[in-house]
C-alpha cells in the first residue's frame, strides 16, 4: 500500500523505499538537460571521424594517406585537432589544426567581409552661388567625414531666380570643393547642370583603391 508523507519528507513513496526523483534533480534520476539537443559541429573532428583512413594535407605534416588512428596520434602529439575538411573525397581530406582558433579566424573573416559589403549611402551637401568661406569649410569637413565612412557625396549648387545666370560661379565652387576633398574623395564626373541645380558626385578614395587591389 502506498504511503503519503508530509511535505518535505521525500514526496510520494512506494513500499520498498523507492523514491521518485524530483524533476531535474540529482541522485541518478532522469535529467532532461542530459538529453537536450546539441548544435551540430561544422566539421567532424578527432574521434568523430569514423573512417578507416584519411588524407592529411597542410603544414608541418607529410602529405599522404594515413590510418585514422595514426592521424589522430599525430594530432595529439602536436596538441592539435584532426579536422575533416573534405568529407566527400576518397579518402576524406583532413588537416591538423587548432580547431577553436580556426573557427575564431573564420568568424572574424566573415565579420570583416560583412563590414566591407555594407551598402554605402549618398550624402547631400548643398551650396548656393554666394556660399561664403566659413560655410564652405564647415560643409567640406562634413563631406570629408562622409567619404571616410565609405559613403558617396552629392554636392550641388542651388540656383534660385536670377541666380541661374551665375552658373560659372557654381561650377568654380564645385571644382574648388573637389580640390578640397582630393585626399579622401574622387570626383566621378565634372559638374553638370540638372534643372536649377549644378551637381557633382564624389566617391570614397580608399574604397576605389581596395577594389583595384
Amino acid at each position: 500500500m502506498a504511503v503519503f508523507q508530509k511535505p518535505g519528507g521525500g514526496g510520494f513513496q512506494k513500499p520498498g523505499g523507492f523514491n521518485r526523483p524530483k524533476p531535474g534533480g540529482g541522485g541518478g534520476g532522469f535529467n532532461r538537460n542530459r538529453f537536450s539537443p546539441r548544435k551540430e559541429a561544422e566539421h567532424r573532428i578527432n574521434h568523430f571521424i569514423r573512417v578507416p583512413q584519411v588524407r592529411l594535407v597542410g603544414e608541418n605534416i607529410e602529405v599522404g594517406v594515413y590510418s585514422t588512428a595514426d592521424a589522430l596520434k599525430i594530432a595529439q602529439d602536436q596538441q592539435l585537432d584532426l579536422v575533416e575538411i573534405s568529407p566527400q573525397a576518397d579518402p576524406p581530406v583532413c588537416r591538423i589544426i587548432d580547431y577553436n582558433k580556426f573557427l575564431y579566424d573564420k568568424k572574424k573573416k566573415e565579420k570583416e567581409m560583412k563590414a566591407k559589403s555594407k551598402i554605402s549611402e549618398v550624402k547631400e551637401i548643398r551650396f548656393t552661388p554666394n556660399t561664403d568661406d566659413h560655410d564652405f569649410d564647415f560643409k567640406a569637413k562634413h563631406a570629408e567625414n562622409f567619404l571616410k565612412d565609405g559613403n558617396k557625396v552629392k554636392a550641388y549648387v542651388q540656383f534660385k531666380g536670377r541666380a541661374i545666370q551665375f552658373q560659372d560661379r557654381g561650377q568654380l565652387l564645385l571644382l574648388k570643393f573637389a580640390e578640397r576633398l582630393a585626399e579622401v574623395g574622387i570626383l566621378e564626373s565634372m559638374p553638370k547642370l540638372e534643372g536649377r541645380r549644378m551637381l557633382a558626385l564624389f566617391a570614397p578614395k580608399g574604397k576605389k583603391k581596395k577594389e583595384k587591389e
